[in-house]
């Protein structure tokens, strides 16, 4: 007995139908000719691209077909939703993008009050600055005269000491000689030799 004669007999045994269901798949074309397949193309429904050798699930994006409509896949393999045409509605999010860009635009600039506020404070500021930059410079010109005046009287009193270079005196240089006990190789004979 085969294997399918078995299974058919206990699928008779359990009252669950011996013949095999056949499910028909409906395919679809992309616009660059791909051929989509689905029991039925719609939202949360398996799709597979259909390939000489196998079936392969759609990757995630979204997909415009023959007629218009744009399959959007939000699951490897799963319709999320199939939205009627695709180039109408980028439009239509393109000039919303766009105007919601033009809104930030406007917002972004400040008013005419704004800027008079913000140049009024500005002003205060650099006038607080030069205030305090009259006040720093007098009291850098004070220090600076106090501490000119305590140097020279730091340095006037300090003995000063003559001091006199004296050719004759000779420095000593200490050499140390390495490896003056080792044995004396070939190479060791002919540099003695030659520097005799």
């Amino acid at each position: 007995m085969k294997a399918n004669d078995m299974l058919n007999q206990v699928k008779e045994l359990l009252g669950m139908e011996a013949e095999a269901e056949n499910v028909e798949l409906a395919q679809m074309k992309l616009e660059n000719g791909t051929v989509l397949e689905a029991e039925s193309f719609e939202a949360g429904g398996e799709v597979f691209i259909v390939t000489e050798d196998e079936k392969v699930a759609v990757p995630v994006g979204e997909y415009e077909l023959e007629d218009g409509k744009v399959l959007v896949v939000t699951e490897e393999g799963v319709i999320a939703e199939i939205k009627e045409g695709g180039a109408e509605e980028e439009e239509a999010a393109e000039e919303e993008v766009e105007a919601e860009e033009e809104e930030k635009v406007e917002a972004e600039y400040a008013t005419k009050e704004e800027l008079a506020e913000i140049k009024s404070m500005v002003e205060e500021i650099k006038a607080m600055i030069t205030k305090e930059e009259m006040n720093a410079d007098e009291l850098g010109n004070v220090v600076t005269e106090e501490l000119a005046a305590q140097e020279k009287t730091e340095l006037s009193e300090e003995p000063v000491q003559k001091v006199s270079h004296s050719p004759e005196a000779s420095v000593e240089k200490k050499m140390n000689l390495f490896s003056q006990k080792r044995a004396f190789s070939t190479i060791d004979r002919v540099f003695n030799n030659l520097n005799k």
